[in-house]
């Protein structure tokens, strides 16, 4: 069968999680349902949210803690929802479609709204590259089924190419960073804050970012079981997200020193990234449906993934019973 095919092609792209530790981390609280278990990755509001406490403070009135675990990228984070150890994360727009593709039981749950300059194709500063033309038989390496992927697709389509027009290298970030450094590749699709890292350390180029071409949505998802089972949890953590992001927006200076050393970043690398991300999450709307239906709708037209997907299928509906108790 095509999804059984799918699963086991996936299990290379989602290695990377086994070896972070994020499988094993989370297991001993797997059947405790005083545990909130949220995937994070080094960006992003959840970062911040994180480090405030304040979620944790707000959950303890409901008896619920907070379990953290940091991933590399989207990929490896809904691996571990989908295997059992989080039951809930934010990635890009394109991870949510390859982990349903899997079988994965999600639910999108809320969305930041776009954020097209934190992810680009970036070149070295000394590349002769000009135009995303020129990528043709060109090697370029990127997250497979991240964000970026989707942005590179996007790029190449405007360009009159296809993904089969270059040699996709497959690699996490920071194994893609060194092949870019060592001049293996030719170009690096990426996001911030690996993105503005190279930008400001390796001055690296950008040949095209999401502007005009792609949203960039960031994403927030659960496991279904967790969020039907726990609808009281995902409102109140949707609302210190949408907190979090409010205060950040309105103090980039103070959200930059905050994160900086979380991220092992310079506060000019990180103050770039702070104020090219986007911040105000709110729960799916239709709009964002049909959004992210074409993206899907775009990787199986390429036969990325086995078969046609409803996006409106996986979409977390707040109880009004909840509703009503806010």
């Amino acid at each position: 069968m095509g999804a059984n095919t799918l699963r086991r092609s996936l299990v290379a792209l989602f290695a990377a999680a086994i070896s972070f530790g994020a499988i094993t981390q989370a297991q001993a609280a797997s059947d405790n349902e005083s545990v909130l278990r949220i995937g994070y990755q080094k960006y992003g509001t959840l970062v911040l949210l994180k480090s405030s406490g304040a979620l944790e403070k707000r959950l303890a009135e409901q008896g619920v803690k907070v379990q953290w675990t940091e991933f590399p990228a989207g990929p490896q984070l809904l691996e571990g929802l989908n295997v059992g150890s989080i039951d809930f994360g934010t990635t890009g727009e394109t991870p949510p479609v390859f982990a349903q593709a899997a079988g994965a039981d999600l639910l999108y749950v809320a969305f930041e709204p776009p954020a097209p300059l934190s992810e680009a194709i970036l070149l070295p500063k000394d590349s002769p590259i000009k135009t995303v033309a020129e990528l043709k038989g060109k090697k370029v390496a990127l997250n497979k089924g991240s964000n970026v992927h989707y942005l590179l697709v996007r790029a190449l389509e405007e360009a009159g190419l296809s993904i089969t027009d270059i040699t996709p290298v497959y690699l996490p970030p920071a194994d893609a960073r060194a092949a870019f450094e060592r001049g293996s590749v030719d170009a690096w699709v990426i996001w911030d804050p690996f993105q503005a890292a190279a930008e400001q350390q390796l001055q690296a180029r950008t040949l095209r970012d999401g502007q005009g071409l792609v949203s960039n949505h960031q994403f927030y998802l659960a496991a279904r079981p967790f969020a039907e089972k726990h609808p009281e949890v995902v409102v109140a953590l949707v609302d210190e997200i949408r907190k979090t992001g409010e205060w950040t927006r309105a103090n980039v200076d103070e959200a930059t020193a905050q994160v900086a050393p979380l991220l092992g970043l310079s506060p000019e690398i990180t103050r770039t990234a702070v104020q090219r991300q986007s911040y105000g999450a709110q729960l799916i709307t239709p709009e964002v449906v049909s959004a992210q239906q074409k993206i899907a709708d775009t990787f199986s037209d390429l036969k990325l993934i086995p078969k046609r997907l409803s996006i409106a299928e996986v979409i977390w509906r707040q109880p009004a019973k909840v509703a009503q108790a806010q």
